[in-house]
């Protein structure tokens, strides 16, 4: 059985380093994850792949998962191929949907090689881990899933019956919303470019208007190519439309189509100069966050925008308010080709196109039990007016925020309110197409329209850069589900002893989750009753926070010096990483009784990383100091003391012994060594090597792995191999006891490795050879 397993991330933060993630890959290691559906019900996380399904229980304390293998009905893989597909990325069941039926079954469909198919996934009762399937009870999935693998749909689960956008056929060009199963006949949109034009389905969910069942709609969020953007040919604009749940289409027009189906565009802009804004058009992802109020949830939503000019991301939050508002008002009109698009003057008939048939359309003598009651020419107003005049703007009327010309795509958004000492904070989880996941909170204060964007976290998932496609959120067990066709990844909301063991540390780091008690930085809980605990998001300002807990910049300051060698006219790297993605990082070099600030230019250049030499010369010797300043607190990160080798000292180093064994020398007067194979036949005495710990000191720890590669191809001897792999192990072990050292010294939040000067290992073995 496979199980959770430890992942791999090299970021800011190091997910493996303080033990916060676990990555499932499925039982061959390549899992190609094409669906998620977390269920807190069951306590379990169900995955659809390539040809599986998978279980898997969320209660660590037994972690197996169970397998089902799904493939195609016989023969539709061949019919695939025949039929132009590739037969690997998309002639196979690529599970789709999972959706929860019952208590006891799941709904599962898949592609099914171009030929969709359904089933039902029985998973047991509460408690039990119970998950088989009869692969040849299967029903036409066509409708609920699309053909091709590689197309976008969205779908929900209401009553027992399906709704789904997405495009219906082998050829991908009958865009619809569907209803599917259930007791009711199939409802879907009218093939009209009115009605959708070429959208792209994102999300669908139901939200209720009040407590009247009859009530309940189903909303939609997707692009489509705009009808009323006029000259502009092709441009996309993103839509909210929604159904009303209890429609059933009408007696003689609209017979099994929607005739509640209207739709408004959303706009996520920023304002501009001369009243020309920046529109972001794409639609990305939705997400809805609900409070006690199931009828009014906020709606997250990423938006895309790429351009000539740039490539910018936005998030914008709506409210149902304004949504419902829109849907109220005036429908979109146009009285023919020559004409603009305004809003409609004219009567609307009784009742109002998109209202649902309930007590509140009723009226005495004027009873509608169902849309079949609806008199024709509401129908037909319904049929050529389903765009509403106004648009949806987002609060504040502009993003929440903003990412331009980064390298990397938002895709997802996932968001956790979250209850702080000084107020509820929204925090964004954002998955990018690179495999790292961005924890956000933006502030505003009062009511400025200004928002200040803090990134609490960027962490790297997975081992290999690849597109996060899905973000869950267990609030119950404070973890993110992160998703991505290599696997799916357990994360841990937060981990507050990461930022430190200070309380100025843990003031700075502004996470909502957590909060310093009076001895470390802890989880936030407002029914906690530690005196002293402080936490300051809106301002972090430890000056004020931590005045009573002896706040000292010299208690807080990196007092050890490390020693770092570089080699002249060759690259040399100072590593500081601040803690805090919000902190400025200075670099300050003392000479004899002068400290300046490290100039910066095309040869020296300061990365997130820490500095860069992209060459050393001899003058740049000297100590360095690493500060940070963030809120007006300023602290000392690290201290190094460079000291640059002149190019013949290396020489010297490299040919210290008087002759080499076969008499010659290379062309540049290094030691010639002889190969292994002359090694071998001339059985040569072994020859000492007085310079090898200086050559360990100027390459650094971390490219151990290429200096015993070295050894095993040059000192082939068998009691050689033992002698120097010995040594490379006492050398390992004291690196190792150091490190542990140090980072016992100065906190786990970010973990870095010891310095060393890493691109002076290429030359230096191309010289020994």
């Amino acid at each position: 059985m496979a199980q959770w397993s430890a992942g791999h991330s090299k970021n800011r933060r190091y997910l493996v380093a303080t033990n916060r993630s676990s990555v499932f890959s499925g039982h061959h290691g390549q899992l190609s994850l094409t669906a998620v559906f977390l269920d807190e019900y069951h306590d379990r996380l169900f995955l659809g792949g390539k040809d599986v399904l998978y279980s898997l229980r969320l209660d660590n304390t037994n972690p197996d998962s169970k397998e089902i293998y799904w493939p195609p009905l016989p023969g539709n893989r061949d019919d695939c191929v025949q039929r132009g597909k590739d037969s690997q990325t998309e002639c196979a069941n690529f599970v789709r949907l999972l959706q929860p039926y019952n208590r006891t079954h799941l709904l599962a469909c898949g592609t099914g090689a171009f030929q969709p198919m359904c089933a039902f996934v029985y998973v047991g009762h509460r408690g039990e881990h119970v998950f088989t399937m009869d692969p040849t009870n299967v029903e036409n999935g066509r409708g609920k899933v699309p053909h091709d693998p590689s197309l976008p749909f969205a779908s929900t689960f209401i009553g027992g019956e399906l709704y789904t956008g997405l495009t219906a056929d082998f050829l991908g060009r009958d865009s619809v919303i569907f209803r599917s199963l259930g007791g009711r006949s199939t409802m879907r949109t009218e093939t009209d470019q009115r009605i959708l034009h070429d959208p792209k389905f994102v999300a669908a969910h139901l939200i209720p208007d009040n407590d009247d069942r009859d009530n309940d709609k189903v909303y939609f969020f997707f692009t489509e190519k705009a009808m009323e953007a006029g000259d502009r040919e092709g441009a996309i604009h993103t839509r909210v439309g929604r159904v009303c749940a209890n429609d059933a289409g009408g007696q003689r027009v609209l017979v099994n189509k929607w005739s509640t189906f209207i739709k408004a565009r959303l706009v996520c802009s920023v304002p501009g100069p001369h009243g020309i804004d920046t529109h972001f058009d794409e639609l990305e992802d939705v997400f809805l966050l609900r409070g006690k109020d199931e009828k009014n949830p906020d709606v997250y939503a990423i938006f895309s925008t790429i351009s000539n000019v740039f490539q910018g991301f936005a998030v914008c939050v709506y409210s149902m308010a304004d949504i419902r508002e829109a849907f109220n008002g005036p429908f979109a009109h146009k009285e023919g080709p020559d004409y603009q698009w305004g809003p409609y003057e004219g009567r609307v008939p009784y009742p109002r196109p998109g209202v649902c048939p309930s007590k509140i359309t009723n009226q005495p003598g004027r009873q509608f039990g169902s849309t079949k009651d609806f008199p024709d020419a509401v129908l037909q107003f319904a049929r050529g007016h389903p765009l509403m005049w106004r648009p949806v703007y987002p609060a504040m009327r502009q993003p929440l925020l903003v990412k331009a010309n980064v390298p990397y795509r938002l895709k997802q958004i996932v968001v956790d309110r979250v209850e702080a000492d000084d107020g509820q904070y929204d925090v964004m989880f954002i998955g990018t197409d690179i495999g790292t996941v961005l924890k956000v909170i933006a502030l505003r204060s009062g009511n400025s329209l200004d928002t200040e964007e803090v990134t609490l976290e960027e962490m790297q998932v997975f081992k290999v850069q690849t597109p996060i496609t899905s973000l869950d959120i267990s609030v119950k067990r404070q973890a993110l589900f992160v998703g991505s066709p290599v696997g799916v990844a357990q994360l841990r909301l937060h981990k507050c002893e990461t930022y430190g063991k200070a309380c100025a540390e843990c003031c700075l780091a502004r996470d909502p989750y957590c909060a310093w008690d009076g001895t470390s930085c802890t989880r936030y809980t407002s029914l906690s009753k530690r005196r002293f605990r402080r936490q300051d998001i809106r301002h972090g300002n430890p000056v004020l926070q931590c005045l009573d807990q002896k706040l000292s910049g010299e208690r807080l300051d990196v007092t050890e010096e490390r020693v770092v060698y570089g080699t002249e006219n060759n690259s040399t790297f100072l590593e500081c990483i601040p803690r805090s993605p919000q902190a400025t990082v200075t670099w300050l070099v003392q000479r004899e009784d002068r400290k300046e600030e490290v100039k910066l230019d095309e040869r020296v250049m300061r990365t997130e990383q820490g500095l860069l030499f992209r060459r050393v010369f001899r003058q740049d010797e000297g100590a360095y100091v690493c500060r940070s300043r963030e809120h007006g607190f300023a602290r000392t990160l690290a201290r190094f003391t460079l000291e640059v080798l002149p190019g013949e000292s290396l020489s010297e180093l490299l040919a210290r012994d008087d002759a080499p064994l076969d008499g010659s020398f290379s062309t540049k007067g290094y030691r010639a060594w002889i190969p292994c194979h002359a090694l071998r036949s001339t059985g040569a005495i072994n020859h000492p090597r007085s310079w090898f710990k200086d050559i360990m000191q100027l390459i650094g720890p971390s490219n151990l792995p290429h200096v015993e590669e070295y050894c095993e191809r040059m000192w082939c001897n068998d009691k050689l191999r033992r002698k120097h792999k010995s040594m490379l192990d006492k050398y390992r072990q004291a690196h190792d006891s150091a490190r542990k050292a140090r980072n016992k010294g100065s906190g786990e939040r970010n973990r870095t490795p010891p310095l060393h000067n890493t691109s002076t290992l290429p030359t230096l073995l191309k010289q020994m050879e």
